[in-house]
Formats: C-alpha cells, sequence, structure tokens
C-alpha cells in the first residue's frame, strides 16, 4: 500500500490539472497497448493503433514503457498539463546523470536491451531514436482522439469540481478510484509499501484516460513537484478520432482565414507554446504571436500563462471552423 502524508499546507496545495497531459497519456497508452484490459473500450483504438504503427516505432517505446514495472520519469516531466512538444522539449533536456539513474533504476529490475543501455548512456543517436519514435507514436495513437479524450478529462474535472461543492477536499480525495482518505492520509492499494511525506510541496492531480482503472499511477520519485495521475470514468464507446486531427485544414478554412492563418489554428488544435506554434507552422516566432493574437481576437482560440510563456488552446468555435460545422 501506498499511503501519501499531508500537512495543512499540502492540502492548500492540493490542485487539478485543466487538462490532460499528451506524456502522460502517450505513457500510459503504451501500457494498455501492450496488455488487453478495457478490452472493450480500447479494443477500436487498440486495432487501429498496432495496424498503423510499424514495429520500428512501437518495440523501442514498449522497451521504455513496459506495462509492469516502472518507466523512466523523464518521460513524463513535472508540472502537469504539457502539450506534446512542449513537454518532450523538457523530457530530452533531462541531464544526463539523470536518464542514467533512472535507467539504472530500469535495470535494477530488468536486464536492458542494447538500445536502451545507449539510452541510459544518454547517447545522442539512441534520444534521436526516441525523440522521433514519440513524436509518430502521438500523431498516429494520441492526436487523432485528442479531442475526445479531453472532452473526458473536462467531464472528470466536473465532477471534482462538484464532490469538492458538495463535501470538500476530503470528498475529493476519498472519491478517487482504488483510494481511501483517512485524514491526513491518502492510502491507495496494489502498490509496494512505501510512505510519500508531502512536506508542504502539495500535490498536483492529473486526470487521465489511458491510466488503469483502479490503479492510480504515480511518479516513482515524486521530486518538488508531486503529480499522482489517476483513471478518468470511460466513455463504452471509447475514444472518436475529430475530423479535424485527421491532417492539415480543408480548403474552405484556408480560403476563410489564409492559409498561414488556417493552419495556425489547426497546430493550436492539441495546445501549444508560441515557439512550439511557430515549429508547426514553419514560420518566425513573432509570425506565430501574431497570428495567434488574431485567432484569439476572432474566439478561436484562448492563450493563458504557464510560468514564463504562454499556452494557446483551441476553442469550441475554433474546433468547429476547422470541421466546417456551423457555429451553434
Amino acid at each position: 500500500m501506498l499511503r501519501i502524508h499531508f500537512t495543512c499546507e499540502d492540502l492548500a496545495r492540493v490542485r487539478i490539472a485543466d487538462g490532460p497531459d499528451a506524456l502522460w497519456e502517450v505513457q500510459l497508452s503504451l501500457h494498455a497497448l501492450q496488455t488487453h484490459g478495457r478490452a472493450v473500450e480500447l479494443a477500436r483504438w487498440r486495432r487501429q493503433t498496432m495496424h498503423l504503427l510499424p514495429r520500428d516505432v512501437l518495440c523501442p517505446l514498449a522497451e521504455i514503457a513496459p506495462p509492469r514495472g516502472i518507466s523512466p520519469d523523464f518521460m513524463t516531466p513535472s508540472g502537469g498539463g504539457h502539450g506534446f512538444g512542449d513537454g518532450m522539449e523538457i523530457s530530452l533536456r533531462t541531464p544526463k546523470g539523470a536518464i542514467s539513474a533512472q535507467l539504472a533504476a530500469m535495470a535494477s529490475r530488468r536486464r536492458l536491451t542494447p538500445w536502451l543501455e545507449a539510452v541510459r548512456r544518454a547517447e545522442a543517436a539512441a534520444l534521436r531514436t526516441l525523440g522521433k519514435a514519440m513524436a509518430i507514436y502521438h500523431e498516429g495513437a494520441i492526436a487523432p482522439v485528442w479531442r475526445s479524450l479531453s472532452d473526458v478529462v473536462a467531464a472528470d474535472r466536473h465532477l471534482r469540481a462538484r464532490q469538492m461543492s458538495e463535501g470538500g477536499l476530503e470528498a475529493v480525495l476519498g472519491g478517487l478510484p482504488g483510494c481511501r482518505w483517512r485524514a491526513p492520509v491518502l492510502e491507495i492499494d496494489n502498490y509496494t509499501d512505501a510512505e510519500i511525506h508531502l512536506e508542504g510541496r502539495g500535490l498536483l492531480l492529473q486526470p487521465s484516460y489511458f491510466c488503469e482503472p483502479e490503479t492510480p499511477f504515480k511518479l516513482c520519485d515524486p521530486g518538488p513537484e508531486p503529480m499522482l495521475a489517476y483513471p478518468t470514468a470511460k466513455p463504452a464507446t471509447g475514444l472518436t478520432a475529430s475530423v479535424e486531427s485527421s491532417g492539415a485544414p480543408g480548403q474552405p478554412v484556408s480560403a476563410l482565414l489564409g492559409r498561414t492563418r488556417a493552419a495556425a489554428l489547426a497546430a493550436v488544435r492539441s495546445g501549444c507554446s508560441t515557439g512550439e506554434l511557430a515549429r508547426r507552422c514553419e514560420i518566425s516566432v513573432g509570425s506565430a504571436s501574431q497570428q495567434a493574437s488574431i485567432l484569439r481576437e476572432g474566439g478561436l482560440i484562448t492563450t493563458r500563462r504557464e510560468g514564463a510563456s504562454v499556452r494557446h488552446e483551441i476553442t469550441r468555435l475554433g474546433s468547429q471552423v476547422l470541421s466546417g460545422a456551423a457555429a451553434s
């Protein structure tokens, strides 16, 4: 059993991530892809993913994200709510010593393959292979269902907000799947016995579609920003691929907004920073900032500050414009 100890200061610092985290969904979906749990809900997604993605992408990712045991923490950087591009930048900038230590922890449980040994040594070629495989996997397995997945996470946030209004934070913590709240300790079954003392750092709760039911997932080393990923409720129909996630914006949207602005709107659909928007559209950062400003003024995207950077998210109206639906 895992027991997480809270102080009064920790309770004041509990928060729920305001959206899904792309790298957590990548890692946890890799776990789901390698098991047969939730067969009904994930059958279509698993079948499409296995058919679409080549083995030279799936095999290295399966090695570094096994369905049982530990995975290296640098694959899921702390902070929560990362878009894929921003998250991968943080991940691949992890100091070599930290990468080596985390892969050594994996090696204590099982023998590393030659490629994982190269990752453990933080060899540039191995990290490039990892980054490329992650990008291809995200584009093929996660990006097409991101809107549907985000809707599930939003519904979970509404549920937690209702729990908070009706029963306070105790109702939220006690209502997490597989958890029991015995003030001031959160108990989680199905873990090796361990005690974590938050000591004023607080806790970020990260809703996740691909997190296995009844098994909240935690970082192996909570560090300065402890986070607990937990499973959301799942629609019986599974995830639905979005029309706008299947490729570039269509000709009518390009004619309406202009080619660059339409591409910028499509690039924001999974959330991104201004720098990432510039890279996706192959334009300057200044131009990306200008395009984002125009899209924001038109109500097609929203922008919020995250530390020293900003994050752009598509609005419902923006999604309707991309998909060609009439705004309601």
